[in-house]
């Protein structure tokens, strides 16, 4: 196997295999969620080639790969196969010891990142789509109502128009009770028939219960309450039904009383938190825009360094089901063109080969692909004023977005491939910011940012390791 040398040298220092109690991955990451962090050798499992950076947040050890995580995921399976737990198997190690062990915030991080994480591919691929057609509908290269636009519109938009059929299986895994009763419920949720008498504005009522109706479609928090609540009641369920008829006697006393309860009690109450959520953040973005754009520029790239950005995914996907439109990730998203133009600083800078290779394929990868890490770890925070010329920026710049007011209508990244989709309110703005972001950043860096006297004679050996694990991005892409 390619990777065979580096897992294994991972696992070493993880504390072997039976330390382990669950693994997944996002973009460039290896997700460990370990029982006794104490067994960890953080120091050597940074030395371990092919690995960047290793973080540490709450239980979990989070193993900075690169691009070709997904891969390297891949061979662990293969390798490591009882990593990957059974539900069981999960739960009896994760028992309520462990838990008040780990604090509140750690417990809401690791939550929201083992939900969203498994499927950030997805939506992102969606986004994209979603983004080039409305490119071409402005160019006039599709219309909206032929066969063409509706067939690949269903493909990008039925990802978020039923994203809690989607929530409801990660939250399942996550919170180890039946995927496919979390599946139903879900699809109760968003049932054709409920969502036209949400939109007809008929009264619905209960065995004589009015229900307040809310419009499930793209939501995030009812369903992953409800799913928790599913949890709960599935394990008392499991201590007193009759073995013979658990089978179907569960999935049936689960959908006869959950789906209820979430149309009655936790959908109306999740939707008012979620509502308040994004109403709140956009009272504070109203009050002074420039001042709020600076600071969620200048915090962001440490939160990326944290791994714990993709905890603020419930906000925007509140903001596009209660506004249409996201302005969360566009005041963020001059960032990756920051971290790309120090990258590239260094790499124009640079008579080091080794360093050249690293730094321009990094720049590529935030460039095209809108992925900081190879940059922010292979480069600008291993070199200190890069980085920080690259969070000078992107205040600038996120100050910048959010004064212009710019938006997108659905969740997207930010790369050169997806700046159409910002067409619109502040579209200028928001180029104007990624242009400064990218050139002020990288110009700084080239004069005042690097030389080659920071490059230590052993690192250059190291940077031809990394280079031979990590491959070229421009070659992925």
């Amino acid at each position: 196997m390619k990777y065979e040398k580096q897992i294994n040298s991972i696992m070493k220092n993880l504390g072997s295999e039976d330390n382990i109690i669950s693994l997944v991955h996002c973009v460039t990451r290896l997700r460990f969620t370990v029982k006794n962090k104490d067994a960890v050798n953080v120091k050597n499992l940074e030395n371990v080639n092919g690995v960047l950076k290793v973080i540490e947040v709450g239980s979990q050890i989070q193993v900075v790969i690169g691009t070709q995580v997904k891969e390297v995921f891949k061979e662990v399976k293969e390798l490591y196969p009882n990593i990957i737990k059974s539900d069981e198997m999960v739960a009896e190690i994760d028992d309520e010891s462990e838990k008040k062990k780990k604090n509140i915030i750690s417990v809401l991080l690791d939550t929201i990142s083992s939900i969203f994480t498994p499927f950030l591919g997805l939506i992102s691929g969606a986004g994209i789509l979603k983004g080039l057609l409305a490119v071409c509908i402005n160019a006039g290269w599709l219309i909206s109502d032929s066969g063409t636009y509706q067939i690949l519109n269903a493909a990008a938009d039925g990802v978020f128009k039923f994203l809690p059929v989607i929530l409801a299986f990660t939250a399942a895994e996550k919170f180890k009770t039946d995927k496919f009763v979390a599946v139903g419920v879900a699809l109760a949720l968003v049932y054709p028939n409920m969502i036209e008498a949400y939109t007809n504005g008929d009264a619905l009522s209960f065995v004589g219960i009015p229900v307040t109706l809310v419009s499930y479609t793209s939501t995030v928090i009812p369903i992953i309450l409800t799913v928790y609540v599913l949890s709960k009641l599935e394990k008392f369920l499991e201590k007193i039904v009759p073995s013979m008829i658990k089978i179907f006697l569960i999935p049936l006393l689960c959908l006869a009383i959950l789906v209820p309860a979430a149309f009655l009690v936790i959908g109306p109450v999740s939707d008012l938190v979620g509502n308040s959520l994004a109403s709140g953040y956009q009272i504070l973005v109203g009050i002074n825009p420039i001042i709020a754009g600076w600071v969620l520029g200048t915090v962001w790239p440490f939160l990326i360094i944290l791994g714990v950005h993709w905890a603020f995914f419930p906000i925007v996907f509140m903001n596009l089901e209660k506004y249409g439109r996201d302005t969360f990730f566009t005041i963020a998203g001059p960032n990756n063109f920051a971290q790309a133009g120090a990258a590239f600083g260094v790499f124009m800078k640079t008579k080091n080969k080794g360093v050249k290779q690293i730094a321009g394929s990094a720049s590529v990868s935030a460039l095209i692909a809108g992925i900081t890490e190879p940059a922010l770890y292979g480069i600008n925070l291993k070199y200190k004023r890069p980085f920080f010329i690259g969070v000078f920026f992107t205040g600038i710049a996120s100050a910048i977005v959010a004064w212009s007011g710019a938006g997108t209508t659905t969740y997207i990244g930010t790369n050169l491939l997806t700046l159409p989709a910002r067409i619109g309110v502040g579209f200028g703005g928001f180029l104007f910011a990624c242009a400064l972001a990218f050139f002020g950043t990288a110009i700084t860096t080239y004069f005042f940012g690097f030389n080659d006297g920071m490059v230590k004679t052993e690192e250059f050996e190291e940077i031809e390791e990394i280079e031979e694990v990590q491959g070229s991005v421009v070659e992925s892409n």
